[in-house]
């Protein structure tokens, strides 16, 4: 191949490396944070609709538990480095108990959080990027809500009444072909009328494969991706009073398999996450599943 083509060939590549790259038409994880950077000045909006269920009663008392989630999220680039973003549930839960539905529905904990671009590292046709975030969980949802037989149990309350401070780190090598994102966070969750919370911590890795088109061009605008995750979530106990709850924490471990297609400033996904692990305290509920679908849009 001679110089000329060689060239050719190179700039198609970084041409379509950079489409790849920018938060446009980009692969992204879908139940977890990326660390591609929203471009100075830009905005994305991501709405998405969260399906959970829980059915599985160590009491054998024949609970069940529902929650259908509207969420949010509103991003913005201050600067090519430095993003700033807002997350907003308005959430519906209704739990099946022996004296009947216990429900509640309205906004949920608002949170607010920066992501910082700490390390970049672009070849032609990859790139990796290192980005810690922080931010705080504010208590936006109702937390001491009642129905006619008295308080609501904390699974139905929308809120916790308390301001958390969360922080974490997210890591992801993409190329042309294909992405992945791994990300690490812990919240600190506080106390309210006598009830702390049990502290978070999540580890998430996420793997996305271009399925479509099989080769790129110079005018290639659109990708299907199929993708894979994993999601880890250990919660501490909660504590009553000085008491630890029995009934609270514990460990889950999801699989998420997910497709996403993204085109020029816009990102339809969907995925499932289905337990495979979970070591929960006492009585909990036994997790189902997590659907989610979601469409996000920068401009």
């Amino acid at each position: 191949m001679n110089t000329v083509t060689n060239i050719t060939v190179s700039g198609m590549i970084l041409t379509i490396a950079a489409t790849l790259f920018s938060s446009n038409g980009l692969a992204a994880p879908i139940t977890s944070n990326t660390a591609l950077a929203i471009s100075k000045d830009e905005t994305l909006l991501r709405q998405q609709v969260i399906v959970a269920r829980a059915s599985d009663d160590p009491a054998g008392l024949g609970r069940e538990f529902t929650a259908v989630t509207s969420v949010t999220v509103a991003g913005y680039g201050l600067t090519p480095k430095l993003a700033l973003f807002g997350v907003l549930p308005v959430t519906e839960k209704r739990l099946k108990t022996p004296a009947g539905y216990r429900s509640d529905r309205g906004l949920g904990d608002v949170r607010l959080f920066a992501r910082y671009t700490a390390f970049q590292q672009d070849a032609a046709g990859s790139t990796f990027r290192i980005a810690p975030f922080a931010g705080l969980e504010l208590p936006t949802g109702r937390h001491d809500a009642h129905d006619t037989l008295g308080l609501l149990p904390g699974p139905v309350q929308l809120g916790s009444g308390t301001v958390d401070p969360f922080a974490g780190l997210v890591m992801t090598y993409a190329t042309t072909d294909w992405q992945i994102d791994t990300s690490f966070s812990y919240q600190d969750n506080r106390k309210a009328d006598g009830i702390e919370h049990g502290d978070v911590f999540k580890a998430d890795a996420s793997f996305q494969l271009r399925l479509w088109p099989e080769e790129l061009s110079a005018d290639t605008d659109s990708f299907l991706f199929g993708v894979l995750e994993a999601n880890l979530v250990h919660e501490q106990k909660n504590e009553i009073n000085g008491i630890r709850d029995a009934n609270s924490g514990g460990t889950t471990l999801f699989i998420a398999p997910g497709l996403q297609y993204a085109a020029k400033n816009m990102i339809a996904e969907a995925s499932v996450q289905i337990p495979v692990m979970q070591d929960l305290g006492g009585t909990r509920l036994q997790k189902d599943f997590i659907a989610r679908a979601s469409l996000r849009f920068n401009f």
